[in-house]
Order: C-alpha cells, then sequence, then structure tokens
C-alpha cells in the first residue's frame, strides 16, 4: 500500500469514528459551553494538535475533513479563534504539561478567546524591533507598551504578548512570550475602524500591567524562538489549502462574547449572508472559482472571455494551494517537511483574494460601488439590486487589502523563503549581533 492510499484509509476510519461519536454525543438541548467541553475533551475541537494537548495528532487536511463532517452533521463545530489557530499549538510545542493543561484546555473547550499581542507601531516588518518593556518584580513582571493591529482584542480574554524582557541582549535574544490576562486594570484596548465597517483590529495600550513569571511559554529571553513557532502555525493556517472550519456562521468562544450559556442547537446552520451554494453536493466547501462560476453563470457574465480566463486561474491557485496541502500531508506522514511551504500558501493566498476582488467586483459591474456597513444595508442593498452575493463580494473587495499584510506581509515572506528556503544571502549589517539597547531606533 502507498503512503497516499494510507493516508485515506486512515482519514476514512477517523472519518467513520467521528459520525459513531457525534451519534452518540450531539445534544442541541445543551448549552455551548457543555458541548464545546465535550467536544474539545474528546480532541475533535482541534484534532491536530497532539494527543497530550487534547487533540488527536492528525494532519492538518484531516483536521479540515473532521471539521466539515462537523457541519455536515448538524452539529456546533470548534470554538474558532486565534485561541485554536495560534497559541495551543505553540504551546503545546514549547509550554510544560501543567501548562498545556492550564491553557489549552480552556481553548479547546471555547472557555477562553484569545487575541495576539505581536505588532507594535514602530515594530511591525521588523518584530524583534518590539520595545514593549517587561520588568522582573518578584514572581511577576510588569509590562509596558503598546500593541496595534491585534484582531479580536476587544473579545479576548487572554493574549499572546511579546515584550522585551532584556535590553541589554540582541533584539532577537531579550524577548519572552507571555500569556497576558486582557482584563486586568492597565489593559486598554482601542477599535481601528476598518474601510468594510468592521472593527476586527485594534490598538492595545499596556500600563503596569502584570503577569506572573510562571506565564512565560519557552523560557525567559527566548521568545523569538517561540514566536516564530506562533507565526509558522499563522501563515500556514492563513495561507491557500489551509483550510476552513465548513459552512457554518462562527460562534465566538470565551467570556465576552456571551455564547456560553446559550442553547447549542439553536445557533447551528449556514451563515446568514452566505450563498447557499457555498458547499458542494457531497457536503464539502466549495472554492471561491466555484462560488464566482456560479455568480458569473446568475450575472450574465459567464460567456465573457476575459472572466472565464480569470475564472481559470483562480481555480488552478486554488487547485495548486490544496495540492501543496496534500504534498505537506505526504511528505510527514514519510517523516519529512516541505520548508518554506507555509510562507508560499501565505504568498499564494495573496494573489487569490486579489484575485477574487477584482473579478467579483468585474461581474458586479457598476453595483460593485455600492457597500453595506451593516445587516439591514445588506439587506436593502440586495433587494434594490436584485443580488443576493453582492454585500458578500464587496465585503470582500474591501477586505482584500488587508491579508498581503497581516501574519507578515508578502515582502517578508519572501524575504523569509530566499534566506532561509533558498539560501541566499542576506543583507549586510551586524544588527543582530548588538545590544538592543545600542541599536537606533527601529534598527
Amino acid at each position: 500500500m502507498t503512503v497516499d492510499d494510507t493516508a485515506i484509509a486512515s482519514t476514512d476510519e477517523l472519518v467513520a469514528e467521528l459520525r459513531s461519536w457525534l451519534d452518540e454525543n450531539w445534544d442541541p438541548d445543551l448549552t455551548v459551553a457543555q458541548w464545546w467541553e465535550r467536544l474539545g475533551l474528546s480532541g475533535w475541537a482541534n484534532p491536530s494538535l497532539p494527543r497530550n494537548a487534547y487533540g488527536r495528532d492528525v494532519s492538518r487536511s484531516d483536521a479540515v475533513r473532521i471539521a466539515q463532517e462537523i457541519a455536515n452533521f448538524g452539529a456546533l463545530g470548534a470554538p474558532p479563534g486565534l485561541g485554536m489557530l495560534l497559541a495551543a499549538p505553540t504551546i503545546a510545542t514549547h509550554g510544560s504539561q501543567e501548562q498545556i493543561d492550564r491553557y489549552v484546555r480552556d481553548i479547546v473547550t471555547g472557555q477562553v478567546a484569545w487575541c495576539q499581542l505581536f505588532s507594535e507601531p514602530g515594530a511591525g516588518s521588523d518584530l524583534a524591533g518590539l520595545t514593549s518593556r517587561a520588568v522582573r518584580d518578584g514572581d511577576t513582571w510588569i509590562v509596558n507598551g503598546q500593541k496595534v493591529w491585534t484582531s479580536l482584542g476587544h473579545m479576548a480574554d487572554l493574549g499572546m504578548l511579546l515584550a522585551r524582557t532584556s535590553p541589554d541582549a540582541p533584539k532577537h535574544s531579550g524577548i519572552s512570550w507571555f500569556v497576558c490576562d486582557m482584563h486586568q486594570p492597565g489593559v486598554e484596548v482601542r477599535p481601528l475602524r476598518e474601510m468594510t465597517g468592521n472593527a476586527m483590529f485594534n490598538e492595545v495600550f499596556l500600563s503596569d500591567v502584570r503577569v506572573d513569571n510562571d506565564a512565560i511559554i519557552g523560557a525567559e529571553n527566548e521568545g523569538w524562538r517561540v514566536a516564530n513557532t506562533t507565526l509558522a502555525f499563522e501563515r500556514a493556517g492563513l495561507g491557500t489549502g489551509g483550510g476552513g472550519s465548513g459552512s457554518q456562521q462562527q460562534i465566538q468562544p470565551g467570556t465576552v462574547a456571551g455564547n456560553l450559556d446559550k442553547r447549542v442547537g439553536d445557533l447551528v446552520g449556514p451563515a446568514p449572508s452566505q450563498p447557499a451554494a457555498a458547499v458542494t453536493s457531497d457536503g464539502r466547501p466549495r472554492s471561491s472559482a466555484a462560488m464566482l462560476i456560479s455568480y458569473a453563470q446568475a450575472n450574465g457574465k459567464a460567456n465573457d472571455p476575459l472572466i472565464r480566463q480569470r475564472l481559470v486561474e483562480l481555480h488552478t491557485l486554488g487547485e495548486i494551494g490544496r495540492l501543496n496541502g496534500e504534498r505537506v500531508k505526504a511528505a510527514k506522514a514519510a517523516g519529512r517537511d516541505i520548508p518554506g511551504m507555509p510562507n508560499v500558501g501565505k504568498l499564494s493566498m495573496s494573489n487569490v483574494v486579489r484575485l477574487q476582488r477584482d473579478l467579483g467586483l468585474e461581474i458586479a459591474g457598476a453595483s460593485g460601488m455600492l457597500h453595506a456597513y451593516d445587516g439591514a444595508q445588506a439587506k436593502t442593498l440586495s433587494a434594490t439590486v436584485n443580488d443576493p452575493v453582492l454585500p458578500a463580494v464587496t465585503m470582500s473587495a474591501l477586505y482584500a487589502q488587508a491579508p498581503p499584510i497581516y501574519g507578515g506581509t508578502d515582502q517578508i515572506q519572501r524575504n523569509i523563503i530566499g534566506e532561509r528556503v533558498l539560501g541566499l544571502p542576506k543583507e549586510p549589517g551586524s544588527d543582530s549581533k548588538k545590544p538592543f539597547s545600542e541599536l537606533p531606533k527601529n534598527a
């Protein structure tokens, strides 16, 4: 039997086990918190995590298949967010078993929501140039600084905090990765309104914020190594072939969102803004190309040769991303890896969202100049132009400027591929060896 045949057989067995478990455990009368506890402690919420971290140690592609099967069954999916995507796998990789039990358990059961306190106004692309400072005070650290572009910081209970703990060490060596309580005094979150009308991003001000010494993940002053793990998971999750959570709307975890005490059966079903054709006949998520093909057919643009050519290009990019995911899966099954694939996937995703933006607006025509900034406006707009998909198209078009920036800009991804994968020479300079306190600002 080949590696691929073994992987397929293993996936089918996993799905069969999952369906049996869902038959026995799904109960729409449970609260969200009760259901997520069942799902998380069984290993099905984040099955790509190791078994000692409330997972099942499966590949990313198998985890995507599992998430889709949960949606197909009609059960509420796993708690979404940066806790699942970034914090849990990072802590599973670098944390002690006590930290895994303390933090990861509450992530997979949806009890807490997380945000990422990495980027700063003066240290965006050069993340290692961050200046937020943590000073030791007995068994705690006192943190002062400012973070920016903090996704869902206003909904978070805990944050992944990078702070400088040794300013006299070289800039990559004097950073620590902390778990920060977002509800404590001294944490101020200010929303940043986007041109989409949403405010997913925030700036966060930290004034004499306290974090316990045992909340350091990894060793003191070794946070850069831990942060690189976090960023690797981020790029793998954001890239083409990273997968999604199915066709359901996502119910936010944590104490702020207010969903934990709701009846879980009331919260399942397709997202209101999502077209019914978002899944195939066998329940799998449709590609963005397939949905735009349907949109072009509905708008009488399917025979335009330029639009047809670009739809094929979008389909091709999606297939390359999917097949790259399968390549990674096969390589890992054989005990190997494909260096730089998360960075390649992240770059490809940027190209995909830009092409989706341009194609969607071309198909929409003049109506693409209109946008709805809330649910009521979306209904009015759809009824006015007789186009139920238009609000999603314009939202996607306005949002398309963000993915090539967040999670590491396209330029950063190219630098990483060039230097770390292809072995090209780095830019000359000795800044990485000097004490951070001796470097010019932003050096």
